[in-house]
This record gives C-alpha cells, structure tokens and sequence, in this order.
C-alpha cells in the first residue's frame, strides 16, 4: 500500500487501555446535536483486559525493527492468545516490511492478521497489493493470485464500513482513513486491469482510486490512467494526467522516467508528430 504512514499514524492512537470507560472523540449522538456528520458504526477500538497485556503491547509497539517487532508480536499473541490488541501489533509488522519493500513478509504478516479476523480491511489490501504487483505472467497460479488480489480488494471496500472502529476519532481524521483505504483497493483493481490491459475498466478503477484520496494523490495510479486513457485514443485527457504524472514524480525514478517517455509521446502525437509506438 502507499502512503503507508497515513496508516501508521492511526495505529499509534487506536487503542484504549483496559481502564477507560469512553473514547475520548465525540459519541454519534453528541456529533450529531452539534451539527456533524456522524460516522458510519463499525467495530468499537480494541481494548486491553489487564494492565500487563497494555504494558506488553506498549513495550512491543515501541520497537522500530520489522524484525525484532515480529518476534516480539508472536510472544504477546502466545502470552496474551486472547487479546483484541494481537492485529494491531501485526497490523505493525506488516508496515514495518512494507517500508523496507519486503513484500514476501509484508504479505506474510497480513495474511496473519486475517487469521485473527478475515473482514480486516488493511490485512486484505495487504494481501492483495501483494499479489497485483508481484504476480508474473510465467507464474504456474498467475490466474488464481490474481483471483484473489480482486477478491481481497473488493472485500476491503465492503469492509472498511464495517470493520475500522468509528468510536473515539474526529470525523474528519476517520474519512481520510476510509478514503485512504478505498484509494488503495481502486488502484489495486486498476493494476489489475492495467496489467490485464482491460482499459476502460483499468480507466474506471485508477480514476477512483484517485477521486477517494485527493489528500495525496498516487503517481503510479495517476500515470497508469494516462496510459490507460492513451491505450482508448483519448489523448488531450491523457497528456493531462502525464502531465500530473510528471509534476508528482523525479526525473530518474522509474516512475518518473516512465511518466516522462508518455508524456513525451503524447505532446508529440498532439503536434501532429509521429509518436514512439504503443508499448
């Protein structure tokens, strides 16, 4: 997933202790007098039963090593096999393999956190980012991963409404969540079909996924819908996002150069230039 520290930064504050009675944003009903918009129900935070399981997770949720925080998620989760807080010391792990771009362990880890609950939204996208990016066309099971990856990112969109906790977050800190979440599972499905070269799907999915985070829009999502959009003869729309893909990304980066060479080939189509051919 990208932008991973948008997730990162909600963990560190979701979950109570065992001796809190309500979280601290407003109920529903309070939001609702005063005018909010109230949050759609999903699960309440999960909680600690014992001042030792809390300690625990605060002295494992404090290491930094995706490594040493793995080790230490498998010794709470086998001294406390009942806790709420098992996911999210998971949920941790698998952020910390996903910045250091091992996706084998990242992939390991959420699927982890869906044995503890399967409708876990950041577990599925996990999953399914996995799969999506890193299954080949000479694998023996392409058909079957890629299954699963659309499965896994369709389930999350359902789930997001229904599995992140609404009590005990501004409103607006948890729609960006969601949104977040929702941008992911589109760009998942519009890799899909841009892999799969369905363009017109791939052109739907990438430009939700765009629409649902417009916080911190995705250059990879953003560059695969100029190409996608170019693969159906829509070329003034589609130099428009080269453009943008262009603007989010480095010269020299693979994305970068990559969205440089299609801008190049549509401002020269535009001129009436005979373009590079489509790849």
């Amino acid at each position: 997933m990208k932008r991973a520290a948008i997730i990162i930064a909600m963990l560190g504050t979701s979950v109570w202790s065992f001796a809190q009675d309500k979280p601290a944003a407003q109920s529903a009903p309070a939001a609702a007098a005063n005018g909010q918009a109230a949050a759609p129900a999903g699960k309440r935070p999960p909680q600690a039963k014992t001042q030792p399981e809390f300690d625990a997770y605060k002295a494992a949720a404090a290491l930094t090593d995706a490594a040493a925080q793995e080790k230490a998620a498998a010794d709470f989760a086998t001294k406390f096999p009942e806790s709420e807080l098992r996911p999210l010391l998971y949920k941790a792990v698998m952020h910390a393999y996903q910045q250091v771009n091992n996706a084998e362990k990242m992939m390991e880890m959420a699927q982890k956190i869906l044995t503890f609950d399967p409708d876990d939204p950041e577990a599925l996208l996990g999953v399914a980012q996995v799969l999506a990016e890193r299954t080949h066309d000479t694998d023996l099971d392409k058909d079957q991963r890629l299954a699963e990856a659309r499965k896994d990112a369709q389930r999350a969109l359902v789930t997001v409404d229904t599995d992140v906790p609404a009590s005990g977050y501004p409103p607006e800190q948890l729609n960006a969540f969601k949104g977040f979440l929702r941008s992911d599972a589109y760009a998942i499905l519009g890799t899909i079909d841009f892999n799969a070269k369905a363009w017109a799907d791939a052109e739907t999915n990438l430009r939700k996924s765009i629409e649902a985070f417009p916080q911190q829009i995705d250059p990879i999502a953003v560059f695969r819908l100029s190409v996608a959009l170019d693969m159906q003869n829509k070329y003034p729309e589609a130099l428009k996002y080269a453009n943008q893909a262009v603007d989010l990304t480095k010269e020299g980066t693979s994305a970068g150069d990559a969205a440089r060479k299609e801008k190049d080939r549509l401002t020269q189509l535009s001129s009436g230039s005979t373009p590079p051919a489509k790849n």
